[in-house]
């Protein structure tokens, strides 16, 4: 049930903290809107546009209070391929499809999965994605002349080669003094809030203008003036053709929109002290990625840097990310012209200090010096992002985890035959292996997962225990953990031939979801109530009890307290007990 918020209280108290985040948010997204548009490979003034669309509906309908959306770094590579093999427009189909599938990824609760994916993967990719962004900003950096957009990174690298002869002082002039703020700014204490990037490009932009004008690019040269409005309305192609054609690239950028926006949802709540709705930040992010593509932006997210902004300007409510999106439009409307001087060269640094600040470098170096099959995965997916793409890259690393994760799931799973132990004071010396062998009862034990990826480690343990040739084969099921289908097939289909070889079959200890499991499956008719047991003592006093036992007969070694031999006392001292716990 909602409650009517205290706009008083608001008015009085909350207001301005969300107005000064808001207003700091707003100004430090701007460049980096155009930024990631033009790494995009589109016109940067779509990439203010989706700072302003997506921050709005981010903001007003997502799960976590201080998320803060817009293009982020994480797009980058995608948006690039894109545009390069579809064109700008298919981009767009791309976008509003991504939109439909983060929708119903929210209202079909899908929102806790992502959280499933490993750790090393998301790592591997975003340190890929940002030597991806870097090595896609040394032209503008050096202000190659020449140099073409490429998907890939060695194609990347082999034009720059080319085109190294082609270095243009001026812009590196232009860069560096960008750089130099960005690097710079953030240490001194006056300009602690003032946005580094914004302070570079002003610089850089003044320099470029009247102490060597017309030696660079500009946005306005190379992308035409940027206009003062927010476009019309304009539907994508949602043609049936279209639709196929970018079916594929939507779902990436779904699923690459969900874990980001998610991941910074997290982030924010370590550093407000809250708590997300990930599947409220689906929907968000679905309705924020529906719209962009209607008045011509790129496809959004959340964005962890300008989040953390948000919350350390001291945000009180979600009303700072609708805040930090009014603050864009009213800076396209009054000061598009002059965004239009701004050199690309000085955009290059801005984008190579994210790439940077994304790189994950200690955790990539610390999960590598690691050596574990989580290094494999990490190292799998960073090479894989930078030298074919994000698909393969998390395809293929989420394959060897799964391996990885079913090797480590077999190799804790034990399947062992469980021998008496001695016990009591005066303990018995002189009994070999063979001599604690009940020729009545051969016990096994199961422990651990029994499931797909490790249900044929039961093979070998039984064929032992056909070799023992006991009355009775009681199967200790305490701590088996799990049972899937693939599993009770298994051990149905071995319970089955050792009942066809004569012997009969008792359970002991089984637990509640393989119980359950055993239920939907043959392996219920296997086994009988009768025969299944909570404790290991019960299934040996019936086993013990059955008028059959004509191999109990003469039998002195009373190697289990519900043995017919046991006396009050025997000559060997004390029973003993079974796999080192007390059979009762």
């Amino acid at each position: 049930m909602f409650t009517r918020p205290d706009l008083s209280h608001y008015l009085h108290h909350e207001l301005r903290k969300d107005l000064i985040s808001g207003l700091i948010v707003g100004i430090v997204a701007i460049p980096l809107g155009m930024a990631f548009a033009i790494a995009s490979g589109v016109k940067p003034e779509y990439g203010i546009i989706t700072t302003i669309i997506a921050g709005i509906l981010i903001s007003l309908f997502g799960g976590s209070r201080f998320q803060i959306g817009g293009p982020t770094g994480a797009f980058v590579p995608i948006l690039l391929g894109i545009v390069t093999v579809y064109g700008y427009r298919n981009l767009l189909t791309a976008g509003l499809l991504a939109g439909l599938i983060l929708l119903a990824m929210g209202f079909l609760k899908l929102g806790s999965l992502i959280r499933y994916i490993p750790r090393p993967v998301t790592i591997g990719f975003t340190a890929g994605i940002a030597v991806t962004i870097f090595s896609g900003q040394i032209g503008n950096f050096l202000g190659l002349a020449g140099v073409s957009r490429h998907e890939h990174f060695l194609p990347t690298l082999a034009d720059l080669g080319r085109h190294l002869g082609t270095v243009n002082g001026y812009c590196v002039l232009t860069a560096s003094i960008c750089l130099a703020c960005l690097i710079l700014l953030p240490k001194g204490k006056r300009t602690a809030k003032i946005p580094p990037s914004i302070v570079g490009l002003l610089l850089a932009t003044l320099a470029a203008t009247f102490l060597y004008p017309g030696q660079v690019a500009t946005i306005g040269s190379a992308y035409g003036s940027i206009p003062a409005r927010l476009p019309s309305l304009q539907l994508p192609d949602l043609s049936l053709s279209a639709i196929r054609q970018m079916i594929g690239p939507a779902v990436v950028i779904a699923l690459l929109g969900a874990i980001e926006s998610l991941l910074s949802a997290v982030v924010a709540d370590g550093m407000a002290g809250t708590r997300h709705d990930s599947n409220r930040e689906l929907i968000g992010q679905g309705l924020a990625n529906l719209v962009v593509p209607l008045f011509g932006g790129i496809p959004a997210t959340g964005a962890i840097a300008r989040t953390a902004t948000n919350i350390r300007s001291g945000a009180a409510t979600r009303l700072s990310g609708v805040i930090h999106g009014l603050v864009v439009l009213a800076v396209l409307l009054v000061l598009a012209p002059f965004a239009s001087r701004i050199p690309l060269s000085a955009m290059a640094p801005i984008l190579m200090v994210v790439a940077w600040n994304m790189s994950e470098r200690k955790e990539v170096v610390r999960g590598l010096k690691a050596r574990t099959g989580d290094s494999l995965v990490l190292g799998a997916t960073f090479l894989l992002t930078v030298f074919t793409d994000l698909t393969t890259a998390v395809e293929i690393g989420l394959g060897v985890a799964v391996l990885l994760f079913l090797k480590q799931m077999r190799d804790s799973l034990s399947v062992r035959p469980s021998l008496p132990e001695q016990s009591g004071p005066r303990k018995m010396r002189n009994l070999t292996d063979d001599d604690r062998r009940c020729p009545r009862v051969h016990i096994l034990s199961v422990d651990g997962p029994l499931f797909f990826g490790t249900a044929e480690a039961l093979e070998d343990p039984f064929r032992q225990a056909e070799r023992e040739a006991a009355d009775y084969l009681l199967l200790r099921l305490n701590r088996m953990t799990v049972l899937d289908a693939t599993g009770a097939a298994k051990l149905a289909a071995l319970i089955r031939r050792t009942r066809e070889a004569g012997r009969r079959v008792v359970v002991a200890g089984l637990r509640s979801q393989p119980e359950e499991a055993l239920g939907k499956t043959d392996l219920g008719s296997l086994l009988p109530e009768e025969h299944r047991f909570s404790q290991t003592g019960q299934a040996l006093r019936y086993i013990f009890n059955q008028p059959d036992g004509s191999l109990c007969r003469g039998c002195t070694l009373a190697l289990f307290e519900e043995c017919p031999c046991r006396r009050q006392e025997t000559p060997l001292g004390d029973s003993l007990r079974v796999g080192g716990e007390a059979a009762l």
